[in-house]
Order: structure tokens, then C-alpha cells, then sequence
């Protein structure tokens, strides 16, 4: 046996997404980092071992405007380029080579972290180091550091810390949560293991294994859904050891798992109700996914009430929008739907007090094992969820190495530090704005070679038969005059149109009604029809919502260019799409107006006043996502051979250090790491491919760097030198496939 020892600014204890982006948040702000996990491949849950989607805050698209940005959104976007099959091996190489690329870290696969040393009382402890053993090596590695991470899921550090934590379902009265029960008690959420098909195309045939269950004994097949088509998360509902200890009972659960997949192919391959000749298996789990174990106690618990009012948490740091998922103890033998629903009006605000030890000095978590109540936990617990709160600890984490202080002491005082901080480096947080005193580019005057000054989608491309309510939304910036549509009507007829608010800037469904009118329409089609009465001039920038009331003898048109800032909705026309086995109440607003249907498919109007919600002060505006608005600029349409640009001036000379570019990655479309569903293309069509970055010294423009093939949403560029320019200028040659130019923010340092 080999013993050594490892110091570092921070140990990362788990490497699942959490854990991944702790770690790549601190190297990244200079601070050495060890990250250690016992798995021999990163990402969790997600990973080719276990082959769980990485689901968040869009929930298969039900939000709009909620993917994911910083580190997780990195990696989503460099596996719809690299991996758009859904290759689970593949997603396993965008992960590591995101933290191979950090030169900061140390990595350790294979390493079972079960001992800490911990010092102080009950109510003031700290950890001073941990050590692990180090699998198929015979090495005992002891990890010392200034501030820990448990990443773990199961909380094993924290534990063993003696960290306060809570198992289980807390009783409604201790937060006044309605979906908590009376009494608390002892259960979780269950585990699951999955399974891969495929057509072999020959007939296969199936010889079940002893132990495999007859699941036409159980209430499975009555209660569930199986397709000989289907596998992999279609087969979530495989869970079980709820009213278990889901880790010391851990083998038992996966046996039983095991038991119930060899019997559900037996029941496909052998009961002759499937066409299922020529399927075989091509792959099986044997580590559980595990979804719930210890949840620590922090400074504050998040629970169900603050998740469903969208509390506005003065110390957010991350966001979420996943509903509250919540399952019933008995899994896939219980009779009642899978899983049942509950959903905010838009994403919810998670705050930094949840990420940190209430009595271990130097412990930071993030992932599952969060400061939530159960019921607030069902929504926290989903892994790009649980990616941006790592990114948002590890990034707490190295400020506390640069301050010196504890993870307490840096919500005291240093929470806009740390809020800014998350901002520089593009993390999920909203409705926080840029205040950083060193970014130059605040202070500039920003000009542009055109900007977009009209809402219009003309061009239609199909029609859309007003059978259910439709609404449209689009940003009103400084107000609202004119609003036209083009429809088609079978006969002469009235149509109903309302203009609704929809409260909290960061909320995509109508809330408070501002006006109504009713349209006479005469029969004929392609017809553009003035809608008067709905003029609105809002006390700030805004979104619209835009109802048109169901009339079957109209048809809307519908285009295939999306527009950024409009989205188009249908209510109570799009099921969900595993209703059959999810219990979503359908009059909630988010599930009740869907615009699954219509992604990239706005319906045709135009408005007649001009709009600054595209101008190039958007770009300095201080908002890195939509928030009232797109938050961004856009140019107008570009013209083959000529080129799009942004400046920013400045009345003297400053010297750049490092300019920072975030382009507009569309975080209103859905991706997703492996197999729910497929993309038309593989970069974001509104990315910028190829641009200059110029700088004008001494009167005359000089090119800093040409960037081609770009497919990411930030670029940052560095000089050794300090680039002295009393102007820069983004040209823009050519987009991945938009019309227009479309600039998120630049930021100049220093």
C-alpha cells in the first residue's frame, strides 16, 4: 500500500455534474483544486455507467428561456455539436475533456473518499482533511485543503463531518408545505436502473435468467407502460426502495431492479403482445441511479412554498425550473401514476445559504443533498439543476480562499461579489444585473452598423387552424402601437384579442389582463387584420401576451423563421408528453399554454411602433438572459458580403487586458446530453460563426483576432500585452444560419 497526501485550495468529494462544475468554477478563478470521485468515469448519474438525461430548468421544453448557461451550458452545447445521436460514451468525453481542460485541477478517478478528520464542537466544526483509497491502484490518498465540497449525492463527507442533515419527508407543519404529509417520517424517492434495446435485424431470442421477476404477477403491467420500442429514461418508472434505506440497502434495491427489467423483456420477448422478434438487449445498468438520501442543513432550507412563489431571494445564485416531481413510496409496484407535478409559473431562485454547512465551518455542498425540504428537493434534485448550484459553490468556494473567509462570512459580506462574480463568468442567475466597477465596456458609448427596430414575422409558411386559444409573445420596449395578424377566415366572423402582462420579468405565461378587442374579419385568406384597442405603453421594458381567443373559422399563419424575443403558444393542445404515467394538473399556466409544438414557428403579426429592445446598449445593458425582454443586440437582416458590427468608444485611450464576448446561444431551445430527442442541427443556428475583433489605435483600426467556426456562446481573449485603444469594434462576417447578427454582452478588463 502507497500512502500520500494531496494539498490543495479546495477538495471536490464526488463527480457526478455537481461535482464537475465545483471543481472546473474554482480552477477556473485560479485556485487549485482536488476532485476526487469513486466512480471510473465523471458525470453521475449522466454518465455511460447509469445513462440518466440531463434534465433542468426547461423540463423538456415546458420553460421558455430556461437552459442552462455557465459550465453545464458549455458542455450542452458542445455535445448537440460533438454527440447529436445521444452517445452515452461520447457525453462521457465532453465531460472530461471540460475538466481535462482546466490545468488547475487534479484529478482522481477510482477513489472511495470514507474517512474524515474533523475538529470543534457540535455546533463549530471543521474538516481538515479526507482520505480515500484509491480503487485497482493500492493507494491511500489523504486530501488536505482550506474548504471542502460534498458532492457526493449521498452525503458522505458532510456525515462523517458531523454535519447536520435531515432523511425524509418532514411534516407539513414544519414549513406549511401542502404536498408534505402530516406526520414525517423516514421515506425517499426510490432508485432506478436502466436498460438499452436495439434491432438486431434477425429474430433473437430471450432466455430469462432465474431470478427475473413475472411481472404478470405484480401490478406492473396494468399500471405502467411498456413498448417493445422503448427503453433507456422511457423506463424512469423502474424504481424502487422508497420505504428502504436506499444506500445500506443499496444491493438489495439493485437486484430487485435487475429482476424486474430481465421480467419486463421476458414479458416483451416471450408473451407474443409485442412485435419483438428480431429486439434484443444491448446494454443493462448495474449501478443504481440513485435519486434521494441526506440532505444537509444549511442557514437556509429551501421548501415548496418558496419554489411555487418564485421567491426573489436577495442572495440567488442559481436558478431551477423543473416541476416538483415527486413519487409514490411503493415506485413501480404502486398503483397510482409514477410520479405527480407540481409547476411554478416560470423558473425559481435558489439562494446561497442553501449551498453551505449551518455548523461545519469550511463545508460547501451542492447537488441532491442541497439545504431543501423533501418536496422542494423533487424539483432541486435534477442534474443540470444540481450542475449550476456546483458551479455557483465552487465559485463561492474560491472567493473564500481569496478573502479568507468562511462560507458564512462571504454571504455576510461578500454576497455581490460573489453574485457578480457568477456573472462574469456567464453562470445561471436572473434578474441580477452587471455592477462590475472593472468592466470597462459599462462605461462606453456603444454604437452599432444597424440595429433592429421592428417586430415583424411576415413571411408565412403554413397555417395553424385556430381550433384552441393562441397567444403570442414579444417584448414592448418603450410601448405597444398596432398590432396586426395575418389569418385566414373561412366566413365573415369576430375575433377576440387580449393583451396580457405576465407579471415577474422572468415569467413566459399571461398573468393580468391589460386590455381586449374584438376584430371584425371577413372571409378571404392571407388576410392582414389591424387589431385596435390593445396600445400599451408599460412603466418598464416588458413582455407581451398576446391572446387570440379560439374561432374555428380562422386559420393563423405560421413562419419558419424563428424571431429571438417571440415565442408562440397553443393552449391545452399539447399533452405531455408521458402523460400516461405523470400526474400533471393541466390547468397550471407553464403546462396549460405550450409552445412544444411551436418551437422556431412563430405565428405571422407585426407591430406598428418601433421597439429598442434590439439596440447596442443591450449589449452593455447589464443582463446576460432574457429578463423582460431578449437582452440583447440585434442587427437587421444581414445581406450576403456584408458585414455587421458593434463598437465600443471610449473619450480616451484605455488599455484592454481581456475581452470577453457572449453570443446569443438561444437558451429557449431544449438539449439534452443523450437520447430524448433530436435537434435539425447541430450548432445554434444564432451562434456567430465568423467574426474580427478590431481595435482602433492611433486613429487607424487594427485587427486583434479573427475567430472562425465559432460554436460556443462565450470567447474570451487574453493579451500578454495590454491592447491601449480608445475604441473596439465586433464585425460580424457570418452567422451558423440566422439572418441577423445577435450580441449578448461584451464586457473589457484591464
Amino acid at each position: 500500500m502507497r500512502s500520500e497526501m494531496v494539498w490543495s485550495d479546495v477538495t471536490v468529494v464526488g463527480g457526478g455534474l455537481a461535482g464537475v462544475c465545483a471543481a472546473v468554477a474554482a480552477a477556473r478563478l485560479g485556485r487549485k483544486v482536488a476532485l476526487v470521485t469513486n466512480r471510473p468515469v465523471l458525470g453521475g448519474n449522466s454518465s455511460s455507467e447509469v445513462r440518466v438525461w440531463v434534465c433542468g430548468a426547461t423540463a423538456h421544453g415546458t420553460n421558455r428561456y430556461a437552459r442552462e448557461t455557465g459550465i453545464m451550458g458549455e458542455m450542452f452545447v458542445e455535445n448537440q455539436f460533438r454527440n447529436p445521436e445521444g452517445n452515452p460514451y461520447l457525453w462521457d468525453l465532453v465531460v472530461m475533456e471540460t475538466v481535462k481542460a482546466e490545468p488547475n485541477i487534479q484529478l482522481f478517478l477510482n477513489t472511495d473518499v470514507h474517512e474524515v478528520e474533523a475538529v470543534g464542537g457540535e455546533d463549530n466544526r471543521s474538516i481538515r482533511s479526507v482520505t480515500g483509497w484509491m480503487m485497482g491502484s493500492e493507494r491511500r490518498i489523504r486530501y488536505e485543503s482550506s474548504y471542502f465540497l460534498d458532492c457526493t449525492g449521498d452525503g458522505l463527507i458532510g456525515f462523517l463531518a458531523g454535519a447536520r442533515y435531515r432523511i425524509g419527508r418532514e411534516a407539513a407543519r414544519e414549513y406549511g408545505e401542502a404536498w408534505a404529509p402530516d406526520v414525517a417520517d423516514d421515506i425517499t424517492l426510490g432508485s432506478t436502473l436502466l436498460f438499452y434495446t436495439k434491432d438486431a435485424g434477425r429474430p433473437v431470442k430471450f432466455v430469462p435468467p432465474s431470478f427475473a421477476k413475472e411481472i404478470t404477477q405484480t401490478p406492473i403491467p396494468v399500471n405502467r407502460v411498456i413498448r417493445s420500442g422503448d427503453s433507456g429514461c422511457h423506463y424512469w418508472w423502474i424504481e424502487w426502495g422508497g420505504e428502504l434505506d436506499t444506500v445500506h440497502d443499496n444491493e438489495r434495491i439493485r437486484d430487485e431492479l435487475w429482476s424486474v427489467i430481465y421480467g419486463i423483456w421476458d414479458y416483451i420477448k416471450n408473451s407474443g403482445q409485442f412485435d419483438a422478434d428480431h429486439m434484443t438487449l444491448e446494454w443493462v445498468g448495474s449501478i443504481p441511479g440513485k435519486r434521494e438520501y441526506r440532505r444537509f442543513i444549511g442557514d437556509y432550507v429551501l421548501n415548496q412554498n418558496d419554489v411555487i412563489e418564485q421567491r426573489q431571494f436577495d442572495d440567488r445564485i442559481a436558478f431551477g425550473g423543473w416541476s416538483i416531481d415527486l413519487h409514490p413510496p411503493q415506485g413501480m409496484y404502486a398503483t397510482e401514476s409514477g410520479s405527480k407535478h407540481m409547476h411554478a409559473d416560470g423558473i425559481y431562485h435558489i439562494p446561497y445559504r442553501s449551498l453551505y454547512s449551518a455548523n461545519v465551518t469550511n463545508l460547501l455542498f451542492a447537488g441532491r443533498n442541497i439545504s431543501a425540504t423533501h418536496v422542494a428537493f423533487g424539483t432541486t434534485r435534477v442534474m443540470a439543476t444540481c450542475a449550476v448550484m456546483g458551479e455557483a459553490a465552487g465559485t463561492a468556494a474560491a472567493l473564500c480562499v481569496e478573502k479568507g473567509v468562511t462560507p458564512r462570512s462571504l454571504y455576510e459580506r461578500e454576497m455581490g461579489a460573489l453574485q457578480q462574480t457568477l456573472l462574469r463568468q456567464d453562470a445561471s442567475v436572473i434578474g441580477i444585473a452587471n455592477e462590475d466597477a472593472k468592466d470597462l465596456a459599462r462605461r462606453a458609448k456603444v454604437s452599432a452598423s444597424s440595429a433592429r427596430t421592428k417586430i415583424a414575422v411576415e413571411e408565412s409558411r403554413g397555417q395553424h387552424p385556430l381550433t384552441h386559444d393562441a397567444g403570442i409573445l414579444f417584448p414592448v420596449e418603450p410601448s405597444l402601437q398596432g398590432l396586426e395578424l395575418l389569418v385566414d377566415a373561412s366566413e365573415d366572423t369576430t375575433l377576440t384579442v387580449e393583451l396580457w402582462d405576465t407579471g415577474l420579468a422572468e415569467n413566459y405565461v399571461p398573468r393580468s389582463p391589460v386590455a381586449s378587442a374584438k376584430v371584425e374579419v371577413p372571409a378571404g385568406a392571407g388576410l392582414w387584420v389591424p387589431v385596435s384597442g390593445l396600445d400599451w405603453e408599460p412603466d418598464r421594458a416588458c413582455n407581451a401576451f398576446v391572446i387570440i381567443r379560439a374561432n374555428e373559422k380562422i386559420a393563423l399563419h405560421l413562419s419558419d423563421e424563428p424571431l429571438t424575443g417571440v415565442l408562440s403558444f397553443e393552449r391545452g393542445a399539447a399533452p405531455h408528453a408521458v402523460a400516461e404515467l405523470e400526474d400533471h394538473d393541466a390547468s397550471q399556466p407553464i403546462v396549460d399554454w405550450s409552445m412544444k409544438k411551436l418551437v422556431r414557428r412563430p405565428f405571422c403579426f407585426r407591430i406598428g411602433s418601433a421597439t429598442g429592445a434590439y439596440s447596442p446598449q443591450k449589449a452593455v445593458g447589464g443582463y446576460k438572459r432574457p429578463y423582460g425582454g431578449p437582452n440583447l443586440w440585434a442587427s437587421e437582416r444581414m445581406v450576403a458580403g456584408a458585414e455587421q458590427w458593434l463598437e465600443l468608444g471610449w473619450d480616451s485611450a484605455v488599455a484592454a487586458r481581456e475581452i470577453i464576448v457572449t453570443w446569443n446561444d438561444d437558451v429557449n431551445e431544449d438539449l439534452i446530453n443523450l437520447h430524448h430527442h433530436r435537434t435539425p442541427f447541430d450548432v445554434i443556428p444564432e451562434l456567430v460563426k465568423h467574426y474580427r475583433l478590431e481595435a482602433r489605435m492611433g486613429g487607424a483600426w487594427t485587427s486583434l483576432s479573427e475567430v472562425r467556426d465559432n460554436r460556443r456562446r462565450t470567447n474570451r481573449f487574453r493579451f500578454d500585452q495590454p491592447v491601449a485603444a480608445d475604441a473596439l469594434r465586433i464585425v460580424i462576417l457570418e452567422t451558423n444560419g440566422a439572418p441577423c447578427a445577435e450580441l449578448v454582452e461584451v464586457r473589457v478588463y484591464e
